[in-house]
Parts: C-alpha cells; sequence; structure tokens
C-alpha cells in the first residue's frame, strides 16, 4: 500500500521527510492534523476515524483514501496545494480538500511556516530541528544552481588550454640559415628534411636524376629548397625558401635565405620572422675568407639577424668533408678564432647564445646523428638536430594582443596571406582587423606549414589565413593583421636610438634612405637629430648634433613616406627594431623609442 500511496500522493507530501518503516506514530511538521496530541480538546476522538490497518499514510497531510480518488480525477498537485493545516478536525480538513481539490489558490511553502509559531505543543521542537535543514539546503541550492555556471566557464578555459596543447604540444621554433653565398645552405637544409623524413626516398631520387642531367650532381639535395626554374639553374637562393620538419620534440620552420648581396632584402625578411640563426661558414680554402673579409655576406647576415631580434646563433663549419680540409681541426680553430671576436663586437653572448660545431652537410656529418669517432675523433658535442631540441627560446605570451605581419599574399578561393604570428593567437572564425587600413575581417580558414587546416594557431606559428571581408590587392606586405581591441599603432613619424654601422658619408638631416621592419618596407627621413649618445657612458647630449657618422649613436626623428604598423621596443621588440638600407648596403640599425600621431606638432 505505502508504494501505491508514493504514486498517488501529492508532491508536497513526499517532502515530508517521514521514516514510512517507523512502528509507531512519530510526530512531523507535515503530519501535526493528524496526531492526537496535537488537536484541540473538540477533535481529540478524531484519528480513530483513520486506522492504520486502512492502509491510510499519516504522515502525509489529507486522508489517502479521498485523495486517492480526487488524484485519479485531477492534478496530483492541486490537492495538496490547497490543504489548510491550521484546521483542527481532520473532517474539516477533508470537507475542504474535497471542496477546492481542483483549486490551487496557496503556495506550497504556507503549510510549513504555519506550525512553527505554535510554543506550547512538541511541534515546534520539530519544527525547529527541521526549519534550520531548510536555512542550511537553501544556500546548498542556490550554489547548486550556480555550480553550472562556474563548470561551464571553467570547462572553457580548459577546453581552450587542451585545444593549445593538442595542436600546440610541441613547440614550434623557426629556424633561418643565412651565410655567404655557396656556403652551402639550402644543401644543408635538403639534408635536414631528408633526415627527418619529410623528404620521400622517391622525390629525392627525381631530384637527383635531374641535377645529374644538367651536370650539377650536387645540387640535388638544394632543390628541396629553391624551387623555381632560376635558382635550380643559377644554384643561388633568390627568394627566402621555406621548409617544414618536426623531431621529437618540437616543430620547426626552416627559413632558407638568400646568400648573395643582391637578394639581402629578402634575407631581412626572413630573419625577421626567426626565432634562431645557423650561419653556415664553408671551411674550403678561400670560401671561408671571401665570405668573412670586408663585402661578404657572412657579416652583413650576422649583423642583420642581431638586428632583426635574433639573438641564438648556431655557427656550423660546413664542408669539413672537402678534400682541402678533411676534418682538421686546425681549419675549424682557424675559423672560430676569426668569427668569435667579429660576432662578440656585434653583441652576441659567446657563452650563452653562440655555439660553434663542425658538419658536412653534403654527407649529413653531424646533422641528425653525432659525429662517428673514426671520421672525426676532436668534436665530443651535440649534432645540430641535437643541439636545436635542447636550445632554449625566448618565452612567448598567448595572452597579449594578436600581432601577426604580412609576408605573402595570394589568391585561392579567397584571399590569403601568409605571415607568423608575433604576438597573441587566431582561431577560426575569429573577426580581426587588417591595419592600416582598418579593415575588418573575418578568419575562414586556418592551415599550417603542412597545407593543413587547423582550427587555431599560436605565438611563434607561421601559417597561412584565408580571410573574408577584403580583396588580395588591398593588402601590401607588412600589413598587420590584429585584435580590433588593441590594434597595432600606424604613424608616420616617430623616436628612434640609431646606429651607424658603415657609410662613407656623414649623415645629417634630410638623409633618406629605405628602412627595413618586421616585414615592411618603407622609404623614411631623418627629419631631424635629437641627442648624441656617448657609447661609453650613455649619457645623452644637450644640444642636437650636427650630423652622425660611422660607429656613433644618436636619437634621431623619422618620417616615412606612408603609414606604417610599428610599436615601441619596449612594448614589442619585433615590432619595434629596424634596420637601415642604402646604396645595397646596410647603414644602420636601430629602434623605436616614441611614437607620434600623423598631426602631431614636434
Amino acid at each position: 500500500m505505502s508504494e501505491q500511496n508514493d504514486k498517488t500522493a501529492p508532491p508536497t507530501a513526499k517532502l515530508s521527510g517521514l521514516n514510512l518503516n517507523a512502528g509507531s506514530f512519530i510526530p512531523r511538521v507535515a503530519a501535526k492534523p493528524f496526531v492526537p496530541s496535537w488537536m484541540p480538546p473538540p477533535a481529540a476522538a478524531a484519528p480513530p476515524a483513520a486506522p492504520s490497518s486502512s492502509g491510510i499514510d499519516f504522515n502525509r497531510p489529507p486522508p489517502a483514501a479521498v485523495l486517492t480518488k480526487s488524484v485519479e480525477a485531477t492534478p496530483a498537485p492541486a490537492p495538496s496545494s490547497a490543504i489548510d493545516f491550521n484546521r483542527p478536525p481532520p473532517a474539516a480538513v477533508l470537507n475542504k480538500t474535497v471542496e477546492t481539490a481542483p483549486v490551487a489558490p496557496k503556495p506550497v511553502a504556507a503549510p510549513v511556516a504555519a506550525p512553527v509559531s505554535k510554543p506550547a505543543s512538541p511541534a515546534p521542537k520539530a519544527a525547529a530541528v527541521e526549519a534550520p535543514k531548510k536555512k542550511v539546503e537553501a544556500p546548498k541550492a542556490a550554489a547548486a544552481a550556480s555550480a553550472p555556471a562556474e563548470e561551464a566557464v571553467v570547462e572553457e578555459e580548459v577546453v581552450d588550454q587542451e585545444t593549445l596543447t593538442e595542436f600546440f604540444g610541441k613547440e614550434h621554433v623557426n629556424v633561418i640559415f643565412i651565410g655567404h653565398v655557396d656556403a652551402g645552405k639550402s644543401t644543408m637544409g635538403g639534408r635536414i628534411l631528408e633526415a627527418t623524413g619529410m623528404i620521400d626516398k622517391r622525390t629525392l631520387e627525381k631530384y637527383e636524376k635531374d641535377a645529374k642531367e644538367v651536370g650539377r650532381d650536387s645540387w640535388y639535395l638544394s632543390w628541396a629548397l629553391d624551387t623555381n626554374a632560376e635558382e635550380r639553374a643559377k644554384g643561388k637562393t633568390v627568394e627566402c625558401g621555406r621548409a617544414y620538419f618536426e623531431t621529437d620534440s618540437r616543430r620547426y620552420t626552416i627559413l632558407d635565405a638568400p646568400g648573395h648581396k643582391t637578394y639581402v632584402p629578402s634575407m631581412i625578411g626572413g630573419a625577421a620572422q626567426a626565432d634562431c640563426a645557423v650561419l653556415v661558414i664553408s671551411a674550403r680554402k678561400g670560401e671561408f675568407e671571401t665570405g668573412f673579409e670586408n663585402g661578404g655576406q657572412t657579416r652583413e647576415h650576422a649583423q642583420l639577424a642581431k638586428s632583426g631580434g635574433v639573438n641564438k646563433l648556431i655557427v656550423v663549419i660546413n664542408k669539413m668533408d672537402d678534400h682541402t680540409v678533411g676534418w682538421s681541426k686546425e681549419r675549424y680553430d682557424e675559423c672560430v678564432n676569426k668569427l668569435s671576436p667579429f660576432l662578440k663586437a656585434n653583441g652576441y653572448n659567446m657563452k650563452a647564445d653562440v655555439i660553434f660545431m663542425p658538419v658536412s652537410g653534403y654527407t649529413g656529418a653531424n646533422i641528425k646523428k653525432s659525429l662517428d669517432p673514426k671520421e672525426c675523433d676532436w668534436y665530443k658535442g651535440p649534432s645540430l638536430l641535437d643541439y636545436l631540441d635542447q636550445l632554449k627560446i625566448a618565452d612567448r605570451d598567448l595572452s597579449a594582443p594578436l600581432r601577426m605581419p604580412i609576408s605573402e599574399k595570394y589568391k585561392d578561393m579567397g584571399t590569403v596571406v601568409v605571415g607568423k604570428i608575433e604576438a597573441g593567437s587566431i582561431k577560426k572564425g575569429a573577426q580581426l582587423v587588417m591595419m592600416p587600413n582598418s579593415t575588418k575581417v573575418e578568419v575562414q580558414a586556418i592551415f599550417n606549414e603542412l597545407e593543413e587546416e587547423i582550427p587555431a594557431a599560436a605565438v611563434g606559428d607561421n601559417i597561412r589565413l584565408r580571410l573574408r571581408g577584403i580583396e588580395e590587392e588591398d593588402i601590401m606586405i607588412g600589413f598587420v593583421l590584429c585584435s580590433p581591441k588593441s590594434p597595432v599603432h600606424v604613424v608616420s613619424k616617430f623616436e628612434a636610438t640609431l646606429g651607424i654601422l658603415d657609410h662613407k658619408n656623414i649623415i645629417c638631416a634630410g638623409y633618406t634612405a629605405v628602412l627595413h621592419i618586421h616585414n615592411a618596407i618603407e622609404e623614411i627621413t631623418l627629419s631631424a637629430m635629437i641627442h648624441l649618445i656617448d657609447k661609453k657612458t650613455g649619457r645623452k647630449s644637450k644640444k642636437p648634433p650636427q650630423f652622425l657618422k660611422k660607429g656613433q649613436q644618436g636619437i634621431v626623428m623619422i618620417e616615412t613616406a606612408g603609414p606604417l604598423c610599428v610599436e615601441t621596443f619596449t612594448d614589442s621588440a619585433r615590432m619595434g627594431r629596424f634596420t637601415l638600407r642604402d646604396e645595397g648596403k646596410t647603414i644602420a640599425i636601430g629602434k623605436i623609442t616614441k611614437l607620434y600621431d600623423a598631426d602631431a606638432d614636434v
């Protein structure tokens, strides 16, 4: 019978909390009208009207026999809400219940509050015990109600972190190969791709066959990076090539910089995207001297890499297997001893940021596996890939506002841009702004180095984006994709600290040159000389200098021919350091210290 009563009884009755297995009648809050000791004297004989043998549960407010019939014909909540527990006789209660069964004018909470006010009966004790329960339960209920929202926020954060871990679990590092022409940069890059399994054997055999047909047997490895006909015919890299490889601990993008002085602007653009540099030196007799002497690209590339923000430098002495070298330690030491003072003078930390190692890009010696003692018994250091895997890269801030300078653009089922994320992260469907035109764009798709679509990308990644809301002809190299809440600064005038590297004549106000900053190239004018800086003390002169010459540093005002997306050096080192070139030479490096509005008076 109790199971039948549970099914037919109103919901309010189920909240009474009575122990249904009790052997005797125990007074409860919800059962006051049916306990003999609670009733006034006139109604003392009422309880026998509902004997326990009839199956009535006295712990529930209405008599079961009547409610069973009324509940069958009416909705369950109606009878319970109409019961007035303050009426002493059960008959009156029953009559009231039957009369008003279809109506539910009073809230469910009303019957519970009424018995608490009676001090003379034992009921208040029960109420006093139960009431705190309800007060304690209320905060629990409130907490339970708010818990889902909190859990949802936490879950969303966890999901984001899981997404980053899933797609960016391996740290991404951009490595640029720099050095004099014919030092073996592209060949070494091709050997790395072959050693890490990024080029299949069949493709490599095809390259080797094609190279033999044109009489360039030893060039076949470089063809993995030199892809166009002009580069393969001349054996010289023209554009900054890209390739991708992966080890057990990291993902890498190879940036193969051209070594010829004609194509230095391409090298500067590549250095702006690099996290570390591999300076390739040819140990062959005559080639090292040609690259290192004045006018050689070994010097200029090392300077440009440093001015572009590349602090980590791996100097590989290549072509150690050549018959003129034969893995000679004397030749290796000669190259190291000549390079070390020069690199130190350019600001490299020789103990923490520079390492030298002998390699052979053509044979693959010391590229992936350490050197065989039979081949070279005097070098005990790590191989190139082993050192790259353990190289510590500067911390990257995912929470910073998005900054992605554009390095390439083309049409492919829409507008596609290529670049490296310098700060922040990007998700598919994100609403962004293309500066300096302030054009609102939407990210339709994100592609990684292997042309695979991914849902998100983080700082340090070289990616391709398909954008909606802008045409390819409206984008220029050097534009910056950024967050609409914190767009990059767009200026045509700024103050900078300038260091003169190499210039025959003096530099005065009104001097014009070409400025390279991140991927942007812009013509500029030195509009004013503000201070001369003493190299030893770092103090600024009170009077503006009349000119600057080789070896001097000063603070100057620079005006650009068009709007430029930049940041101060303190806010973003990558977006705030630049190089000045004139007549095919790098003449100065600098960093931005102050920005001015286009219409500001200085």
